[in-house]
């Protein structure tokens, strides 16, 4: 039976339902132009250009074309997006929050609460079973926002229909646990399968 209280089931999506390691696709842009990989990754996160095509104000088109004179890059749109959709990999952890995930789609309603860009997303929705059990998809792009905002949050909730502690979440973010906490939804860090059932076991809910 579904705890009391307790209706969805909120899950992050990376590092949770799947994990991704950019290691490699910041090796293959170094390949391109000579930069090492951690001055690739400190240019990309210092010009906020990834959060700007997580908020989906830019195309993807218009992304590569920046991120390739950002990174002074001569490659094409093609070979791009291979090496950006490279990152992802579905592993035993990923297998066994699936699982749960399945095992509480009996009784609850399930969403995914994802910053994410719609590269990415497509990638994961063509190429992992992640999806198909989830009620309500809540990603960034089309939000036009990214966690830890707090209108994030509230966007979701009253997407949902739902009063905030209605809602178990979990992510393995901090900062953004501790944002969604102060809205009163029941949140909890994400560190592995176990201490996910732990969670859920501690509200009852499985």
């Amino acid at each position: 039976m579904p705890a009391e209280g307790i209706k969805v089931v909120l899950f992050d999506l990376g590092n949770v339902l799947v994990n991704f390691d950019i290691s490699p696709a910041l090796r293959r842009f170094s390949g391109f132009n000579g930069k090492s990989p951690e001055w690739i990754l400190k240019t990309l996160l210092d010009s906020g250009l990834p959060v700007s095509f997580e908020k989906g104000l830019i195309s993807p088109e218009d992304f590569h074309r920046n991120l390739c004179s950002l990174l002074e890059l001569r490659i094409g749109y093609e070979s791009f997006v291979c090496i950006w959709n490279e990152i992802f990999f579905f592993g035993l952890q990923n297998r066994a929050v699936f699982h749960i995930a399945s095992l509480l789609k009996k009784n609850y309603r399930l969403a995914v609460l994802s910053n994410t860009n719609i590269l990415h997303y497509n990638h994961i929705k063509e190429n992992f079973p992640v999806f198909g059990i989830f009620d309500e998809l809540f990603l960034s792009f089309e939000i036009g926002d990214t966690k830890p905002s707090r209108e994030v949050y509230l966007k979701t909730v009253r997407a949902l229909d739902v009063l905030p502690e209605n809602i178990f979440y979990t992510d393995d973010r901090k900062e953004f646990i501790k944002s969604s906490s102060l809205l009163g939804i029941k949140s909890f860090v994400f560190e592995g399968a176990d201490k996910l059932l732990e969670d859920l076991s501690g509200l009852n809910i499985i």
